[in-house]
């Protein structure tokens, strides 16, 4: 039997002729070859089952590529639902600010965000896919709870501080929908100065108890 020599010998191993691409091996379209590898994950196993190696896996890329363009899992996610904002970013950002003022800060936060166009936009089209797909509503309701409420209820430290972060993000998403999804009334053109004022010290008592009405 003939056997191949040494110098022809074939070094054209798997992961040679078709293996996954290295962190240096960039390409224009390697990060939309990964967020749709991500959208995949994230509707077949939700948000809480999906990790960054298994995305890598489905993209045919190492993992390095992923984080290469990807801080972590919640930066992902928010680029496959096409958000302009970080919702975890704004609320760590938030609680370095005043407890006395937080519920103030957020919705501040909200209304100016919201304001700009394009982020009120991509926001209310992901919250209408949510509400008409469950896939895309266990996304969310994941993301939300592991990226936003939990960070908020540890932050607080209160008691029931899950239920209560729970509490004002469903306050700050029935403004979002009144004010911006559905334009509701005089809610709709209200100053965000009046908004803020009236909305947030709701969103206080919400989060840390205490008397909001005088």
């Amino acid at each position: 039997m003939d056997t191949p020599a040494a110098g022809n010998a074939d070094t054209s191993a798997p992961s040679a002729r078709r293996g996954r691409r290295r962190s240096t091996d960039i390409g224009a379209g390697a990060r939309a070859e990964i967020v749709a590898a991500a959208r995949a994950e994230f509707a077949e196993n939700g948000y809480d089952s999906t990790s960054l190696r298994a995305v890598a896996r489905r993209a045919g890329v190492d993992a390095a590529l992923v984080h290469h363009y990807f801080a972590d899992k919640a930066d992902l996610f928010a680029a496959t639902v096409d958000v302009p904002i970080r919702p975890d970013r704004l609320v760590a950002e938030i609680l370095r600010g005043p407890r006395d003022a937080i519920g103030e800060t957020i919705v501040r936060t909200i209304v100016t965000e919201f304001d700009h166009r394009p982020t009120r936009d991509a926001f209310l089209a992901l919250l209408r896919t949510a509400l008409g797909h469950e896939f895309a509503a266990r996304m969310l309701r994941q993301f939300l709870v592991r990226e936003v409420l939990s960070r908020i209820a540890s932050e607080l430290d209160v008691e029931d501080g899950e239920l209560r972060a729970s509490l004002a993000a469903s306050q700050i998403v029935g403004l979002v929908i009144a004010r911006y999804g559905i334009r509701l009334g005089a809610l709709a053109e209200a100053s965000p100065d009046e908004v803020i004022a009236r909305v947030g010290p709701v969103v206080q008592w919400h989060l840390l108890g205490g008397e909001f009405i005088t």
